[in-house]
């Protein structure tokens, strides 16, 4: 067993697949990726990363979500980042669990085909985890970010939800119109759950639940460097490949792998872009003839990257770290013709 302290990233493994009812064979999904992804060459980055093996799973799920849990729990206390290897999608529930004792409020990144908001009790945990998750207490879900959903899987109801609770979801269309638009909402997260049911069927084969429209193997990619990106992402998890449906070149072991090798990459390239009064950032006023009266906007002169700051007259101490949040040229410029940008709405209802 390597020694995970001191390491940056702490990859594990869960063979488990109970959560579902359709994919069985997830089970044997880490160590495929793992052949593919010791392949791939080392890149630019000073790594420090340990492999800790597969998790033993647990007398029944609920076990096994403890046990995520607590592995994640260990790490995060330990700032290392854990990078899980699924097993079945609902296994992020013990992802989410990891962060309870951490005394602060967290934005999930979900992105998957469909939303897994069921309710119904009968249905398999892989598909009502997410209903789980926003009932889960005590309560410490601040955002939640849903990508890649495709509307004719999709309920109206639960995409409904998810609006009442001034959560986002955007549909593959939307993300396609503009990836690039997609980057503030990943880099809000403090964590990551990717489905590789979000990766269409010609790319991504291995799953029984794949579908012929989705995101690209490139796209995929590229949502896992802009996540890798993210100073304040924590931990990420990829979830439902299933081997016994792969191609006989385990065609999307290689796509995963290629995603981990990116979100890996993407990590060891973080500018550490958290200090807003630096000299790194330049800082936009623009008056609104709405309240508020003013809206503060910061710009990396590094990275180009936008941030933008929600003031509120009630914000506690809690609701600090979330109060300045990432946006894009494009709400700024939205801002300057007198209109609140949508992000800052969103993120007035969350805070309010």
């Amino acid at each position: 067993m390597p020694d995970y302290r001191g390491a940056h990233l702490a990859i594990f493994g869960i063979k488990e697949e109970r959560g579902t009812t359709s994919n069985q064979g997830t089970a044997q999904g880490p160590d495929e990726i793992r052949k593919k992804l010791y392949q791939l060459k080392k890149g630019t980055g000073a790594y420090n990363i340990v492999d800790l093996g597969n998790l033993n799973t647990g007398i029944d799920l609920d076990e096994t979500y403890t046990r995520i849990s607590e592995v994640c729990r260990i790490l995060l206390e330990s700032n290392v980042m854990p990078i899980i290897l699924g097993g079945t999608h609902d296994l992020d529930y013990g992802q989410y669990r990891g962060y309870e004792e951490m005394q602060k409020l967290i934005s999930f990144l979900n992105i998957d085909a469909f939303l897994d908001l069921d309710d119904n009790k009968e249905a398999p945990a892989a598909r009502q985890h997410i209903h789980k998750m926003l009932l889960h207490e005590p309560n410490y879900l601040f955002g939640y970010t849903h990508l890649a959903h495709q509307t004719y899987l999709t309920d109206p109801f639960a995409a409904a939800v998810l609006e009442k609770l001034n959560f986002e979801a955007h549909r593959i269309g939307q993300m396609r119109t503009n990836l690039a638009e997609m980057e503030p909402a990943i880099r809000h997260a403090d964590l990551l759950s990717f489905d590789i049911t979000a990766v269409k069927s010609s790319d991504a084969p291995g799953n029984a639940n794949s579908q012929p429209f989705g995101l690209t193997g490139e796209e995929a990619c590229q949502i896992c460097w802009y996540a890798g990106l993210n100073e304040k992402l924590s931990s990420a998890g990829f979830y439902e490949y299933n081997p016994n449906y792969d191609d006989i070149n385990k065609k999307t072991a290689s796509v995963v792998a290629t995603m981990v090798w990116y979100f890996i990459e993407g990590f060891y390239h973080r500018k550490q872009e958290s200090n807003f009064k630096s000299n790194d950032f330049l800082k936009y006023v623009v008056s609104m003839p709405v309240e508020p009266e003013t809206i503060a906007f910061y710009k990396s002169k590094f990275t180009e990257k936008w941030w933008m700051e929600v003031s509120h007259v009630r914000l506690g101490a809690k609701y600090t770290r979330n109060s300045i949040v990432p946006c894009s040229y494009s709400d700024y410029q939205t801002a300057t013709k007198g209109e609140l940008p949508e992000r800052y709405i969103n993120a007035l209802a969350k805070l309010g």
